[in-house]
């Protein structure tokens, strides 16, 4: 989970800088589908945390963070620069460090609360290939005036 995290965020750091060259901004570039792709790996952390058994309240809040990468991430170009800067699976692997270094009692995953979020989540998925098309087309209106 690591490695993908690293790909998808912070690959190839640029010397003398904490700026990072990553996967997920240039999955961005690709039209409709790569925002998409860069959102199913992320998924892939998230299923795999929840079969560590995490919390649902750390499972919560590692959903609401691919859940803005990928909303402001299908955004042309603005979501490109934002995939740059939020760097949502680095996020999500320190929550789950934190999560399993934290002493206390670790329990198997709850199956119905996990297949209904995948549900909702590759839901998400399908919405987020026909919005950058929707958003272009509304900026384009707004320019103009039709």
């Amino acid at each position: 989970m690591r490695q993908i995290s690293k790909v998808l965020d912070n690959a190839i750091t640029i010397t003398g800088t904490q700026v990072g060259i990553s996967l997920d901004p240039i999955l961005g570039l690709i039209p409709v589908g790569g925002d998409v792709l860069g959102f199913i790996f992320s998924l892939y952390i998230i299923i795999e945390s929840a079969r560590l058994g995490i919390s649902r309240a750390t499972w919560g809040r590692m959903v609401v963070n691919i859940i803005i990468d990928a909303l402001v991430g299908a955004v042309t170009m603005l979501g490109n620069l934002f995939d740059s800067v939020w760097k949502a699976n680095n996020y999500n692997i320190t929550l789950l460090g934190d999560y399993l270094r934290t002493p206390g009692e670790r329990k198997k995953a709850d199956h119905d609360f996990i297949i209904l979020s995948i549900g909702g989540l590759f839901l998400l998925a399908i919405v987020l290939i026909p919005l950058p098309v929707i958003i272009i087309g509304m900026l384009w209106q707004a320019l103009t005036g039709g």
